[in-house]
């Protein structure tokens, strides 16, 4: 009879093992030795941006933070932040005798360098980094750009807390008065991005591959962070459940659909056990998906299924990914363009 139990107990066990090992701790260090976000002093921790509203000039540090923070616009509703910031601008601490910053960063995590742009002028972020990480059998990607000057390569593995660049001031639209990291946490939407772009930007040059900004959406790191002072045993699900839909997309079932595949911890118990006819994908506002549910209405191609109400134009609060009011929501023609990366080259 104890022999039976104990076996039991086992096979209870055993069983019970895979679904345990998908609940991995994530473990973060801040890239740089600012540290202000734990005290709750935003100015001292996020690089402020310069404003210019209605001819009144200013330089809110809000506008370092993750989210709709740039770009005010009068709307019915009162002011609305148009621009959407997919990471954190994290200040510089130091700086030499002409004013250059001198903040080393380092990785944020273990995992490996997957890609290096060197040449400022090849995106957005200047010189920037890209380093992988896996947990909950997923790969995350965090985006350090800005950077002076770079000390890893690609293929390198790097320990949380392990130097690989210098701050700077590279890429569009800064000096050095305002160097700052942009730091991001990233999901990557799809491996096949890069013919995604040659379809449709093929006269805008893609440098950085896979790794270009466009294919990695970012997470609110910030809040994370947080999130993680106060319960060091958060996981990446658990965050996302924390976060709200804004809107969801019927997509075919293509399969070409990568996002079960690279995120499987996103599908529902129900999609698990279903083949549907098409999948139905909730977004946050910032178009970073959350949750991926069957859905019975068949599609050919990516459909807008619901948006939270509103009285604003929905293009004004998702960076023109959703347009029109009310009842007459819909995808815009960017916002269908973006979806088909998810499912190209269905």
């Amino acid at each position: 009879m104890m022999r039976s139990f104990a076996a039991a107990l086992t096979v209870l066990i055993v069983s019970r093992l895979p679904m345990m090992a998908q609940h991995e701790m994530v473990d973060l260090a801040l890239p740089t030795d600012n540290d202000a976000l734990f005290r709750g002093d935003g100015p001292a921790f996020y690089q402020y941006i310069e404003r210019d509203y209605q001819g009144a000039k200013s330089t809110p540090w809000e506008g370092g933070q993750y989210g709709f923070v740039r770009d005010p616009k009068e709307t019915s509703e009162g002011i609305v932040y148009t621009r959407f910031h997919e990471g954190i601008d994290i200040r510089a601490l130091q700086r030499d005798a002409s004013g250059e910053p001198l903040d080393e960063v380092r990785a944020i995590a273990d995992g490996k360098v997957v890609h290096t742009n060197p040449v400022a002028g090849y995106s957005n972020y200047g010189r920037y980094v890209v380093i992988e990480h896996r947990w909950d059998g997923s790969n995350y990607y965090s985006l350090y750009g800005h950077l002076n000057s770079i000390a890893v390569e690609k293929g390198q593995r790097v320990k949380k807390g392990e130097r690989i660049a210098v701050m700077g001031h590279t890429g569009e639209g800064l000096n050095q008065e305002r160097a700052h990291l942009h730091l991001e946490l990233n999901l990557m939407l799809s491996h096949r991005f890069e013919s995604w772009h040659d379809a449709f930007f093929r006269n805008d040059p893609n440098h950085n591959g896979v790794y270009n900004g466009i294919n990695l959406t970012g997470l609110n790191i910030a809040k994370l962070y947080l999130m993680l002072r106060k319960n060091p045993s958060l996981t990446i699900p658990e965050f996302f459940a924390d976060e709200e839909t804004f809107y969801k997309v019927t997509f075919p079932n293509s399969s070409y659909f990568e996002l079960p595949k690279l995120y499987p911890w996103m599908l529902t118990d129900r999609a698990r056990n279903e083949t549907p006819a098409s999948w139905e994908v909730s977004f946050a506002r910032t178009g970073l998906p959350l949750k991926i549910e069957p859905s019975a209405k068949p599609v050919t191609q990516p459909e807008l299924a619901y948006a939270k109400k509103s009285s604003v134009d929905y293009s004004l609060l998702t960076h023109n990914i959703v347009g029109g009011r009310g009842e007459q929501a819909h995808l815009t023609d960017s916002g269908r363009r973006f979806m088909r990366l998810l499912i190209f080259p269905d």
